[in-house]
């Protein structure tokens, strides 16, 4: 597939509709090469990633249903089960979080933050370009303090979210895209400037 086809289209697919079988590790490691490619102001290099199947979903589960319990104590086990299930969705998780070098003279923790959702574009193009699909989701888990703890991350790091990975077990229709002008515009000198000349 062509770079510029595999980002055309690329879409999410609902991580209920991802099955086995996910990527062999050989396939992982394209992936995780493609995603290192994101610009990198200061090549401070801030992406981490953590790979979760098999048993480690399980972990994953039990991890998003105390973080629940930690948020709402009063809230029932049922719920608590719904929690659990959103890590057993696809057949492997990928956690991504940008690890913040605070202080940078040059690069503020936006920029790093930045380049880490840059990264997982590369990988959710990548992934799709070798035929699977994949979801990025965040929520309250990719907040909760908790639960970053739980992947070792300081309260300074950010958890962009969990990439939901596997075959799509159903076509996902094309999706209607918005019209890439409407965002766009010529830029010919600054208002402020302009009005201050008057």
């Amino acid at each position: 597939m062509e770079a510029l086809d595999a980002i055309l289209t690329r879409r999410s697919v609902p991580a209920q509709l991802l099955k086995e079988p996910a990527p062999s590790d050989d396939e992982l490691a394209e992936v995780f090469a493609a995603a290192v490619t994101a610009p990198d102001h200061g090549a401070i290099r801030p992406w981490r990633f953590a790979v979760i199947r098999g048993e480690g979903l399980e972990r994953l589960a039990d991890l998003f249903g105390e973080a629940l319990r930690r948020r709402e104590p009063e809230v029932g086990e049922e719920v608590v089960e719904e929690a659990r299930k959103k890590a057993l969705r696809s057949p492997l998780v990928i956690a991504v979080w940008a690890e913040i070098r605070e202080g940078h003279p040059k690069v503020p923790p936006i920029e790093q933050v930045v380049s880490t959702g840059a990264a997982v574009q590369n990988m959710l193009v990548a992934l799709h370009a070798k035929g699977y699909g994949a979801i990025q989701l965040t929520g309250p888990n990719a907040h909760d303090p908790f639960v970053k703890a739980a992947f070792g991350l300081q309260p300074k790091d950010e958890l962009v979210g969990f990439v939901y990975v596997g075959t799509p077990t159903d076509p996902q229709p094309a999706k209607r895209r918005p019209e890439a002008s409407d965002f766009v515009r010529q830029w010919h000198g600054a208002q402020a400037l302009d009005a201050a000349a008057d």
